[in-house]
């Protein structure tokens, strides 16, 4: 990849991760549409690195209180509620952890094409829509139940296929069981973590057994820039959602996946 490729991968990456679009799909698109190089399993990890990054230091309030009280009373009788979300993180997570382990070379083989991510971006872009427009949203993420933590885990395995987008999946169907929308995506947010970091480790040791040429300057700046873009990304979504809703983000996606099937 040239330096331009790598800057635009890694602001594609940082913007597409947290936003309800599917970052997957936007990183597949580039060499199925444009015939660009494939980025290489050193920049996934990179611009993983990067969002994950991100992603930990806007939250690293959260994240300290979370697992503090975690410790402090996570295993006891009395535990308090930042404890039990912090267990609702933690068991949401697994679902996806556990197919993305056994299914990742099978999507990886038979679901990574155009015709894929076209139909799941419209699909789950109205199905998007669908929460948005109908769903009481009236909980808070103190209202959480750990059927609802399950069942937004169980969603996010369908983020596993292209074009899905795991924030948007969450959010999805965070919307559908109650909760409104700036607390579905902090939840998404939040979720995403252990996620992000699993598949960084993942593919990290991936990287530690193949026999590639790394380049170390190309990998700087993927975490750069995935990482601040990612920052300026969850930042404004969180403190615009409540203002503009998730319906751009539904015309985004009708307008891509049309796109789509057209150049299929």
């Amino acid at each position: 990849m040239d330096f331009f490729q790598t800057i635009f991968l890694a602001l594609l990456q940082g913007l597409t991760e947290f936003l309800p679009i599917s970052s997957s799909a936007h990183l597949i698109l580039p060499s199925e549409v444009w015939g660009w190089p494939d980025q290489g399993l050193a920049f996934d990890v990179a611009v993983h690195v990067g969002t994950l990054l991100a992603v930990v230091h806007y939250f690293r309030r959260d994240i300290y209180s979370l697992s503090s009280a975690w410790f402090t009373t996570g295993f006891s009788r009395s535990i308090n509620q930042p404890a039990q979300l912090a267990w609702f993180i933690i068991l949401a997570t697994i679902p996806a952890g556990l197919c993305g382990l056994f299914l990742d070379d099978w999507i990886e083989q038979n679901l990574r094409s155009s015709l894929v991510i076209a139909t799941t971006t419209i699909t789950f872009g109205l199905l998007l829509w669908f929460a948005d427009r109908s769903a009481s949203q009236r909980l808070a993420l103190s209202d959480m139940t750990l059927m609802i933590a399950l069942v937004i885990g169980f969603s996010q395995v369908l983020a596993l296929v292209p074009g899905t987008s795991r924030s948007g999946i969450t959010i999805t169907a965070a919307l559908l069981l109650g909760l409104r929308s700036s607390e579905a995506a902090r939840f998404s947010f939040l979720l995403s973590i252990p996620l992000i970091t699993a598949a960084g480790l993942f593919k990290g040791a991936e990287l530690m057994t193949a026999d590639v040429a790394i380049d170390w300057l190309h990998i700087a700046i993927g975490i750069s820039v995935a990482g601040i873009s990612a920052w300026v990304c969850i930042h404004y979504f969180l403190v615009f959602i409540n203002r503009i809703g998730l319906l751009p983000f539904v015309i985004y996606r009708l307008i891509l996946g049309g796109l789509l099937l057209l150049w299929v």
